[in-house]
């Protein structure tokens, strides 16, 4: 009987790092999840629950990376996003909130992926929760400026991060999960939680050994740079 297979999930507490957690623990799968504040549904659901854990903390990954067992996760995912100023122009949007988005979509999963990057087993992965607002190519009506902004820039730091990382031979996905009702898609989003995980599931199943980086959906649909 093949082992389970191992996931440190960043950030899930709620919403899509929850479901996902959910689902893959319905798939066999051990997971371990870190949570900001305390959710009694993460600590019902099977998983190894970290509390405190602030991906705008870099120290604390510093920490959780000498306390758990090295190579031991065959997926680490990164779920952090934000959302600021929608509708508004990028003029128009105070410095602090600029910065604030800026640092917890784009520079800090990269801060914790680097910090924690010795906990993946040999040919795991490494995923990150990016957006397709991301995606400069796509990018023809110029709405939610920061929003976009910060996963562009998320996506170019994992750009280089996997070619940093290259000789380690990880996978490195970008996942875009669709518009999800969550609280940052909203109630009238055309997804909800349960479908947009198990297409991220079924995307980090069948994309695990590649060695590649890719940018793609939770249908496994290749979105432009």
């Amino acid at each position: 009987m093949a082992a389970n297979k191992n996931a440190l999930i960043i950030g899930a507490s709620r919403g899509l790092g929850l479901g996902l957690t959910q689902e893959l623990l319905s798939r066999g799968w051990l997971v371990t999840g870190t949570q900001r504040t305390p959710s009694a549904t993460l600590a019902a659901s099977g998983a190894t629950v970290i509390a405190d854990v602030d991906v705008m903390d870099a120290g604390r990954f510093q920490a959780l990376a000498s306390l758990l067992p090295a190579r031991q996760f065959d997926l680490i995912f990164l779920n952090a996003g934000i959302m600021a100023a929608r509708g508004m122009a990028v003029g128009a949007i105070a410095d602090a909130d600029i910065i604030h988005v800026m640092m917890t979509n784009a520079i800090a999963p990269i801060r914790a992926a680097d910090a924690l990057i010795g906990l993946a087993a040999p040919g795991g992965t490494i995923a990150f929760m990016t957006s397709i607002l991301g995606s400069i190519a796509g990018n023809l009506d110029g709405r939610m400026e920061l929003y976009r902004a910060s996963k562009a820039a998320l996506n170019s730091l994992t750009r280089s991060f996997a070619a940093r990382h290259a000789a380690e031979g990880l996978t490195v996905l970008s996942l875009h999960p669709g518009v999800v009702r969550t609280d940052m898609g909203g109630p009238t989003a055309p997804l909800d939680i349960p479908t947009s995980v198990r297409g991220l599931a079924d995307v980090l199943e069948r994309r695990a050994g590649t060695k590649t980086h890719v940018y793609v959906d939770y249908r496994d649909q290749t979105i432009p740079w």
